[in-house]
């Protein structure tokens, strides 16, 4: 029969591999050195391999290691969010999401995506908006339930990061009305004549814009560049320039009287993925949203 796992030892072993190092690990544990190294060596026993290497003046991890700290990753990670879920659960609160939404996602697009998961129960839905590369560690930390993007993440072993197409859309094309009634030519030649307002290079759909324009054999007046895709629409509302927006984000505009819909582009088409990471038991509401993909 196997010995049943220390979980006391394995959650020494954890804080010493975050820490990188004993005497850190002790610091921080408010423990003595020796004693810290004795649970680990205690641990290390009754695995039957050892976890931890000479490595210059420190240590570092073995193979073994590795697997071990991926695994107490997951234990210890879940045991700190387990006082707020069930805490949020017995008050009624409902279920937390935790959703990363890449800043070059375009917000109404995001409530879109989401939706499957806000039309049940109660939710307690906690958005964090930031760059994609950074969101995708701190998923990969199970600090995020999941992340939104117009682009899936980069293969990447360490990670192990699963990428899901959500659906697509195509891009179409708002002007203020006075820059409408000023135009000589039909759509797409048209676009020529506006200042237009066009996301910035770090957003996917970007570059297949940059394309379109060579394709259509059109040279584009840039009026401003946005990391923002709310902050883009904000200017042409105001009157800045013409600019695209995915196809899910139409119907709001198309109330506002100031704007005009001057085309659409269906071969200029916007991907969007969610992102998220492996876990033993995967959260109920990312699985919601997975099955309900558009």
């Amino acid at each position: 029969m196997a010995t049943a796992l220390n979980y006391r030892h394995l959650y020494y072993f954890w804080v010493v591999a975050k820490e990188g190092g004993m005497a850190r690990a002790a610091d921080h544990l408010g423990m003595a050195v020796q004693t810290v190294s004795a649970q680990v060596r205690a641990l290390e026993q009754s695995l039957g391999h050892a976890l931890f290497k000479p490595a210059g003046r420190g240590i570092a991890l073995t193979e073994a290691g590795v697997a071990a700290m991926a695994h107490a990753e997951q234990i210890f990670q879940l045991g700190e969010q387990l006082p707020a879920a069930v805490r949020e659960a017995a008050t009624g609160q409902g279920l937390r999401l935790r959703v990363g939404i890449s800043d070059g996602l375009p917000k109404l697009v995001a409530r879109q995506l989401l939706q499957p998961a806000l039309a049940g129960a109660p939710i307690r839905l906690l958005c964090h908006e930031d760059e994609f590369d950074r969101l995708l560690a701190d998923l990969a930390l199970h600090r995020l339930d999941l992340v939104l993007s117009d682009r899936p993440a980069a293969a990447n072993p360490n990670l192990r990061l699963y990428s899901h197409p959500l659906g697509q859309a195509p891009l179409a094309w708002f002007a203020p009305a006075a820059l409408v009634r000023a135009a000589r030519s039909p759509f797409p030649a048209c676009l020529a004549e506006m200042p237009l307002l066009l996301p910035t290079g770090h957003v996917a759909v970007r570059s297949r814009i940059d394309q379109w324009f060579e394709r259509q054999g059109l040279r584009p007046r840039i009026g401003g560049e946005f990391e923002d895709s709310a902050l883009l629409v904000a200017f042409g509302r105001s009157g800045m320039g013409a600019f695209p927006v995915s196809q899910w984000s139409c119907e709001e505009l198309r109330k506002d009287r100031s704007l005009r819909s001057i085309g659409e582009t269906p071969d200029l088409v916007e991907h969007f993925y969610l992102i998220s990471a492996e876990r033993r038991i995967q959260h109920p509401l990312v699985q919601q949203l997975l099955q309900a993909r558009h």
